[in-house]
């Protein structure tokens, strides 16, 4: 039997892309799982596709919620605890880009990349900080090498991320008195839907959702005295090395 089995995850985001990748991976270490989206019923309609991939009844829920609102993340929350019982993980994965010269960019699009991609980040530690406390949990946030490596046509997206990395990292230094562990995951190219793109062969050589959800499972299998508190992950051999 896996040392997760029976531990409780709420995933914002986790309808697809890289939230869906570690909700597979953590079912089938035996996590109870439930995933946030911005539609109930098709958030739901992922919940029980997971739940049959991974021969998981009764063990994920879909809940609709939005990050960018506290009120929101409360809920959802509490539901996850009034299903399962406890917390253990939060993963705060819930994100989007916008992206153009600061000339194009838009008041609207930098406000809905900042307050989905930082603000939300925030949201998911606030409404859940009581009960990680209760579990000696673990806090994962989603960054991006995008937080340290700019770009341009970035400034929303990188201010995000550079955001993001920061706030996890003094989190970190916050709730650690608690047994409470935090850290930032940091990929590179990712094959997701992220930004219009579709998975394809052809991106092979990125880093897939799986392998994300494979490095979550083995922090959270580490030896309870190490922390790794900003990893950086990349495709071994981008098309550019070659």
């Amino acid at each position: 039997m896996s040392i997760l089995e029976g531990k409780v995850v709420l995933i914002t985001g986790g309808t697809k892309g890289i939230g869906y990748g570690i909700a597979e991976a953590l079912l089938n270490q035996g996590f109870k799982v439930a995933i946030t989206g911005r539609d109930q019923e098709s958030t739901e309609a992922v919940a029980k596709e997971l739940a049959s991939k991974t021969n998981s009844e009764n063990q994920v829920i879909g809940l609709e919620a939005d990050v960018r609102q506290l009120e929101s993340q409360e809920k959802a929350v509490k539901a996850t605890l009034d299903t399962f019982g406890q917390l253990d993980l939060v993963v705060a994965n819930a994100g989007l880009g916008h992206f153009g010269s600061i000339e194009d960019l838009t008041v609207d699009q930098w406000n809905a990349v900042i307050d989905t991609n930082l603000t939300g980040v925030f949201n998911s530690i606030k409404a859940s900080v009581d009960a990680l406390k209760d579990s000696k949990g673990y806090y994962i946030t989603i960054s991006s090498l995008a937080g340290t490596n700019f770009f341009a046509g970035g400034s929303a997206y990188n201010a995000s991320k550079f955001g993001v990395t920061g706030f996890t990292q003094a989190v970190m230094l916050d709730l650690r008195k608690y047994g409470i562990k935090v850290s930032t995951i940091m990929p590179g190219s990712v094959s997701t839907h992220f930004n219009g793109n579709e998975p394809s062969e052809a991106g092979a050589w990125k880093i897939q959702i799986e392998d994300i959800g494979e490095l979550v499972v083995d922090l959270l299998k580490m030896n309870p005295r190490t922390l790794p508190s900003k990893i950086e992950v990349r495709p071994t051999t981008p098309p550019s090395s070659k």
